[in-house]
C-alpha cells in the first residue's frame, strides 16, 4: 500500500510555513517534506515534527540563488566549493531532522560551456556529494524535471538521470521520480518505474495538466498506485502539488490511503 507524504512548499499555503506542520497531522499524514529547510533553524524544525510525530522523509540540497532563477549548481563550473559547501550543510539538516534523503536539482545547463566541462563537473560533483552523504548514513537522490516548466533544465528524462547515475557509479546515488514532470515529458509510467525500480528512493506526484492534486487531470492515479505496489516499491510517494483550492478540500483522493495509517 502507497504512503504518502506531504510537502510543505506546495501544500498547506492558506497558513504560514511553520503552521503547516500541525495541519499536516491533523489531515492525518506521517510523513513530511519540503524543498529548502535553510532559512530556519535546525532545531525549531526538530521541535515541530517530534511535536506531530512527523518523519522528515526528504529535503533537497541548496540550489543557489531560486529567485534569480537557480535550479541547483552540480552542473555549473566554477561553483564547486558552494556546492560541497551545500553538501556540508544539507548534512547539518539531515542530520538534525533525521532524515534519510537528500534531492539535488544538478541545475540550468550552463551557456557557452563545453558540454564535456559541464558533464565531468557533475559527475565530480555528485560523487563528492553521494560519498558524503553515505557517511552521514544518507542517500542522494538526482531528479529529472520537465523543459516546460524549468526551461533549460540539464535532466528532462528518466535514463538522462539513469545515465548520469551511471557514470557517477556510486552505490549511494539514487533516482528520485517524479510522476508530473516524467508523465508531461515521456508519459510510459508504469514501464518507466517497472524498469527503474530498483533505483527509485523516492517518488513524487503531481496530476496533468495544472500540477494539482490527483484526479484533477489525466493521470489515472488509482491504476498507477496499483502498479506501484505490485512493482516492489515500498518507498514514500511525496504530495509535490499545487493544491486546486484550499488544500484539506482537495484531500478526497488520500483519504482512503491516510484512514488505512499507511501515510
Amino acid at each position: 500500500m502507497p504512503k504518502f507524504s506531504a510537502n510543505l512548499t506546495w501544500m498547506f499555503g492558506e497558513v504560514g510555513f511553520l503552521e503547516r506542520f500541525e495541519r499536516v497531522a491533523q489531515a492525518g499524514f506521517k510523513g513530511v517534506e519540503f524543498m529548502f529547510p535553510y532559512e530556519f533553524k535546525a532545531g525549531q524544525l526538530a521541535e515541530l515534527l517530534d511535536k506531530h510525530h512527523l518523519e522528515q522523509v526528504l529535503l533537497n540540497l541548496p540550489a543557489g540563488d531560486w529567485q534569480k532563477g537557480e535550479r541547483g549548481i552540480a552542473c555549473l563550473p566554477g561553483r564547486e566549493a558552494e556546492f560541497q559547501e551545500g553538501v556540508g550543510r544539507s548534512v547539518e539538516y539531515a542530520k538534525a531532522l533525521k532524515c534519510s534523503r537528500v534531492n539535488c536539482l544538478v541545475g540550468i545547463t550552463p551557456a557557452g560551456v563545453p558540454a564535456n566541462k559541464v558533464r565531468e563537473t557533475m559527475v565530480s560533483n555528485l560523487r563528492f556529494a553521494a560519498q558524503t552523504l553515505d557517511k552521514a548514513g544518507v542517500r542522494l537522490l538526482v531528479e529529472a524535471l520537465n523543459s516546460r516548466d524549468a526551461p533549460g533544465f540539464h535532466l528532462v528524462h528518466t535514463q538522462d538521470v539513469v545515465k548520469l547515475l551511471e557514470e557517477v557509479n556510486h552505490p549511494n546515488a539514487w533516482l528520485q521520480y517524479d510522476i508530473y514532470h516524467m508523465q508531461v515529458m515521456e508519459g510510459n509510467l508504469t514501464q518507466t518505474i517497472r524498469d527503474n525500480v530498483k533505483r527509485i528512493a523516492h517518488m513524487q506526484l503531481g496530476d496533468v495538466p495544472g500540477r494539482h492534486e490527483p484526479g484533477s487531470g489525466e493521470i489515472n492515479f488509482p491504476n498507477l498506485f496499483r502498479f506501484i505496489d505490485e512493482s516492489g516499491y515500498d518507498g514514500w510517494i511525496g504530495c509535490e502539488y499545487k493544491p486546486a483550492g484550499k488544500t484539506e478540500d482537495g484531500l478526497g483522493w488520500v483519504k482512503p490511503y491516510l484512514k488505512k495509517g499507511v501515510s
